[in-house]
């Protein structure tokens, strides 16, 4: 089973006397964080959230329909729920797609129970309710203040708003989650605190696009412990730094960052130590054609002179991005700026993906499709310099030392983050032996080694 053990320690078996809920959560960060919700509501209730399909009483598949490979294993993964369960509900990006004017999930599995789209939490409860009544006792105070997280218990995924404003050709998002719809910086930070509270020492803030946070609410003021903060990126990470105290303040780490001018204003609040080092950044091209054909709302230059500027106030400045190869239209000239800019850019994280055309994605209909081997060649290309880069940047590190939060401690040593990985999507730092290693920990290390995309490192 695809299951929230994936995520987090199985837990024991659910008493045949409690309404048990099996959960399949598939995509990105964002589907986790609606997975959360839902589960939270519901162990609120009082049902328990089963790790296996054999001791469910129906299961819930949360799925991913970005590109062509999420909807085949989000509809595999219902298709197993069915075979081994019988109960299904779906709910996510997939549950909204349609083909031939009906809905793919319901015609490709006509048996699930119940089909909803993303961000439809008190949806899919209302669901559970019908195909399995609520028990009389709730037992809510069993419930942690900021919900039930699927992570470890260390760090927490903090969404900060919904759906997008852009219209990237190549995307669907707008058309399943809508437009954007920020939540008010109030609420966001005492769910933040709430996470402290709990333990969580690395907060993620993630949404559709964090740097147009509070646009759709022309940044309204709303109320943080009794005092008017704006509802925009700036004020929020200053919000976020004040949790917690001294050495024990939680990381805060940017994902989904769009270039745009005043992003200029957090990186001071970087180099000051308020928040990581670290941007998320997903460029997805640098030739100015291509990104008008992405509709992209910004070119290559300025994101060199942007990246030149922050590097020049914040040093130890980590960026991450995504690019795209083989996107429709793009010439060998093109792919070759690309390089080029990579070259010059000098970027620590970077993955890069050959197009894939996403059903109802406005790119289908751009004309000179990129042959498949052309487009596989280009991203193997794409990340063998991206690995040079990559194997000299993290060189540098050696000999450095640096604070790390320890994720996972085993025979072989600790498995560690500094303010330059996130977890999941970049590398990480193996740390030697020591007794002293603990989960969840914050520690010093003196770095021993590197190679292309992970450091080596004792305890200071």
């Amino acid at each position: 089973m695809t299951e929230l053990s994936r995520r987090r320690p199985k837990r024991p078996a659910a008493s045949s006397a409690v309404p048990a809920v099996g959960f399949v959560s598939l995509g990105c960060p964002k589907a986790l964080v609606d997975a959360e919700r839902i589960v939270t509501q519901l162990r609120a209730e009082g049902y328990t959230i089963s790790p296996s399909y054999a001791d469910a009483d129906l299961v819930v598949v949360n799925t991913c329909g970005f590109i062509d490979s999420a909807v085949k294993e989000s509809l595999d993964a219902i298709g197993e729920a069915l075979a081994e369960n019988g109960k299904v509900i779906v709910t996510g990006c997939l549950g909204a797609k349609s083909e031939n004017g009906n809905n793919l999930v319901a015609s490709v599995h006509p048996k699930v129970l119940a089909v909803t789209g993303p961000h439809a939490a008190d949806e899919v409860v209302q669901h559970v309710h019908t195909h399995l009544p609520r028990p009389h006792d709730p037992f809510s105070d069993l419930v942690p203040p900021a919900g039930i997280k699927l992570t470890p218990h260390h760090y927490a995924y903090l969404k900060i708003s919904e759906g997008c404003n852009h219209r990237c050709t190549f995307c669907i998002i707008p058309s399943m989650r809508g437009d954007l719809e920020s939540r008010p910086v109030g609420e966001v930070v005492r769910e933040a605190g709430n996470l402290v509270k709990q333990g969580v020492r690395e907060i993620l803030v993630v949404s559709q696009d964090t740097s147009a946070y509070g646009v759709d609410l022309k940044y309204r003021t709303d109320f943080v412990d009794g005092r008017p903060v704006k509802t925009r990126l700036t004020e929020l990470v200053r919000e976020l730094s004040k949790l917690g105290r001294d050495r024990d303040r939680p990381w805060v780490r940017l994902h989904y960052v769009y270039p745009y001018p005043h992003v200029d204003e957090v990186i001071p609040l970087m180099a000051d130590g308020l928040v990581l080092p670290y941007l998320d950044v997903p460029f997805q091209h640098a030739h100015p054609d291509v990104l008008k054909r992405m509709k992209r709302p910004a070119s290559g230059e300025q994101n060199i002179d942007r990246i030149r500027a922050w590097r020049a106030i914040c040093p130890d400045l980590t960026i991450r991005s995504t690019f795209i190869a083989g996107f429709p239209g793009e010439t060998e000239a093109e792919f070759q700026y690309l390089l080029d800019f990579l070259e010059e850019a000098q970027l620590d994280r970077v993955g890069c993906f050959a197009y894939s055309p996403v059903d109802g994605a406005a790119a289908n209909d751009l004309p000179g499709a990129v042959p498949d081997e052309v487009k596989e060649e280009r991203r193997a290309r794409f990340m063998k310099l991206q690995e040079k880069i990559s194997r000299k940047r993290l060189k540098r590190r050696v000999g450095a030392r640096e604070r790390v939060l320890v994720d996972e401690v085993t025979p072989d040593g600790a498995i560690a983050r500094s303010r330059g990985e996130a977890p999941e999507i970049d590398g990480v730092i193996h740390v030697a032996p020591d007794k002293r290693l603990r989960a969840g920990e914050f520690f010093e290390v003196v770095v021993t080694g590197s190679d292309a995309h992970d450091l080596r490192a004792k305890l200071a």
